[in-house]
């Protein structure tokens, strides 16, 4: 897949990504990741990771929407995104979000989450494919994979996420992708909606 966008697996300098988190703070204002969760099925006491979580629009939102008997893990590869998160869970006194630094690996239990948000980072993974890999091993069977990325066709992004074989999409919604874990031995076949 081409990308006119430089893939890596290092966090951008410190000023960058201040620019970054200032405009998608000016996005989320026009399009509230609470609303755009609410397509999800994100249910209260689900365990949800926000991977590539930036400023934690979506960490915050998914926090607010699973309650107390949920949790929220927001890792990203930036030291300054996880300090954003932290800010503001502990301003609104949310007890239920932790944060993960790294480029990859999560550090969470197989088949431990209800949901995974992949939302506006795909086309920066230099390493997608082991990405997925560890999104499948920590999602439970039946599982929400919800992606986007508005800096991708769309049809880029369903390729590339179903290219790996690990994910199947189930549903597309008016602002995400709902992908379905393929568990060994299920049936693959497809039914879906045009992206």
């Amino acid at each position: 897949m081409a990308d006119r966008h430089t893939r890596t697996n290092r966090p951008m300098p410190a000023i960058a990504f201040k620019v970054m988190s200032w405009l998608i703070n000016i996005r989320n204002r026009r399009h509230p990741p609470k609303e755009i969760l609410q397509e999800t099925g994100i249910k209260p006491g689900f365990k949800v990771l926000d991977y590539g979580c930036g400023p934690g629009g979506h960490s915050i939102a998914a926090a607010e929407l699973v309650g107390e008997q949920g949790k929220v893990y927001a890792l990203d590869i930036h030291p300054l995104a996880l300090e954003a998160v932290e800010k503001v869970a502990a301003e609104k006194r949310l007890a239920n979000i932790e944060t993960i630094q790294s480029a990859c690996a999560t550090g969470l239990d197989a088949e431990s989450l209800d949901m995974v948000m992949l939302y506006d980072i795909f086309h920066m993974l230099g390493n997608q494919k082991e990405v997925l890999s560890e999104l499948h091993r920590v999602l439970k069977p039946g599982a929400i994979l919800s992606a986007d990325d508005h800096h991708m066709k769309a049809e880029d992004v369903v390729s590339g996420v179903e290219g790996t074989g690990l994910f199947k999409l189930r549903a597309r919604g008016e602002k995400t992708y709902e992908f379905a874990k393929i568990v060994k031995g299920e049936n693959h076949g497809r039914k879906r909606k045009n992206p």
